[in-house]
């Protein structure tokens, strides 16, 4: 199993922190973001397999729902419009995250485009990792991440938590949280599998 940390070193510059938003032009990859959502989601944790359709970085709100504080993966499943929820800051310890990447199978069933509540995660257990393999990352770090992998028209997992009904169009906890309900990014899930995973500061494993 190959680990890969990254140093994000172009992060140094303004324009590569999509977090400090500021101005009158739209992220390119948040131009075609959708204003209208599906309804699909369960109350549940589980698998979203779909196509990303936008991402967008904390502090731009011309989408619809933006989120300050929170990276928004938009992901298109049978037609209709998800929003993946990433923390890129911590409300919880201090404000910084840490950030882990590895290669692993797809963890449950077969990519299959679809809400798969029967999928389960753990990084300690399914993935082998530690949180010592982590890098701590301020705000900016963080969003840039998601921001500069995550590819438009690419497909894409999302293990999270939605809590269904009214909010049946989102999820989040797209983080470390319990036994087999830990959250992540995976990129190119159906033929490469790649993790992105993020901690927070009072959490051990």
């Amino acid at each position: 199993m190959r680990y890969a940390w990254l140093l994000f070193a172009a992060c140094s510059g303004p324009a590569a922190k999509p977090d400090a938003y500021a101005g009158d032009s739209t992220p390119a990859k948040a131009v075609a973001c959708a204003t209208a959502f599906g309804a699909e989601l369960t109350n549940s944790f589980g698998r979203l397999d779909g196509t990303v359709l936008a991402v967008i970085p904390p502090n731009f709100q011309g989408c619809a729902q933006p989120n300050s504080t929170h990276t928004v993966v938009q992901v298109m499943v049978n037609g209709a419009a998800y929003r993946m929820v990433v923390n890129v800051l911590s409300t919880v310890g201090t404000p910084d995250v840490f950030l882990g990447e590895v290669d692993a199978p797809l963890a449950g069933p077969a990519w299959a485009e679809g809400w798969h509540p029967d999928a389960q995660l753990d990084y300690a257990t399914t993935l082998h990792v530690m949180k010592s393999q982590f890098t701590e990352a301020d705000q900016a770090t963080a969003a840039a991440r998601v921001y500069d992998l995550v590819e438009l028209g690419e497909h894409v997992s999302v293990f999270a938590t939605s809590s269904g009904g009214a909010k049946a169009d989102s999820a989040d906890k797209i983080h470390r949280n319990t036994t087999n309900a830990d959250g992540a990014i995976v990129l190119h899930p159906d033929t490469a599998p790649h993790y992105l995973l993020t901690a927070f500061s009072n959490q051990s494993f």
